[in-house]
């Protein structure tokens, strides 16, 4: 049985993380990380309270978030590292049932990198911002163009096999985590695949999509991100 960690970057997340956590399938995966990225609520207790190992990030940033995750991961004798490490946000958009089919294609050694497009999936109406759907359309046809990959989203409900992970190298610490990844996998060459997942409406109001400046300022970094590793 492969062991699998699951990395929930979660800021101000405490309505949310519940639910997150409490649909993860029962007996699929090893630990579940809730990386609190310095929350001002509740959402390090709740986390607990759901059987979650918390860490705390005080540097804030989505990145910043899953480094720490990763960085705690390495701290991990051999026998207790994970196989594959799985990544959700911690607001409710995604669905965590649905984890089985992430998992299915590297289970099967068919994939190194599985990402969950909400492009090929049923997006709850209103889930995606216009700026998110439109954001999503030109950096997927970037990474085509750039790095001879096809995608149709850079959703951040995606699974990947560890020793593949720890070779990218990461090192993005806000907006720019997903789309690295993928270029990254481009560039080394593994094999990446998609498949459709649903996508809702979050629980609370979005740090990124729901602000102008967050939107412009993820927009930027993904941007910059896709030019820089040319």
């Amino acid at each position: 049985m492969p062991r699998i960690a699951v990395i929930i970057p979660a800021y101000n997340e405490a309505s949310s993380i519940g639910p997150v956590l409490r649909d993860i399938p029962g007996g699929l995966v090893s630990e579940i990380i809730v990386v609190d990225n310095n929350s001002s609520d509740d959402t390090a207790k709740v986390a607990k309270e759901n059987g979650a190992t918390v860490l705390f990030q005080p540097e804030r940033g989505y990145g910043n978030a899953c480094l720490e995750g990763l960085a705690y991961l390495r701290t991990k004798p051999a026998e207790e590292k994970p196989n594959i490490v799985i990544f959700l946000d911690g607001d409710y958009s995604d669905y965590p049932e649905k984890m089985p089919e992430l998992l299915y294609p590297i289970l099967n050694n068919d994939a190194d990198l599985v990402i969950g497009s909400r492009t090929l999936g049923e997006a709850e109406k209103g889930s995606m911002t216009i700026p998110q759907v439109f954001g999503n359309w030109l950096a997927t046809r970037l990474l085509k163009r750039f790095y001879k990959v096809k995608f149709t989203d850079l959703g951040p409900f995606r699974a990947i096999r560890y020793d593949s992970l720890e070779k990218l190298n990461m090192q993005d610490k806000t907006y720019g985590w997903t789309v690295e990844m993928q270029l990254k996998a481009a560039k080394h060459k593994l094999r990446c695949t998609e498949v459709a997942v649903p996508y809702r409406r979050r629980i609370g109001r979005s740090k990124i999509s729901g602000t102008i400046k967050g939107a412009v300022l993820a927009g930027y970094k993904i941007l910059y991100t896709l030019f820089r590793y040319r």
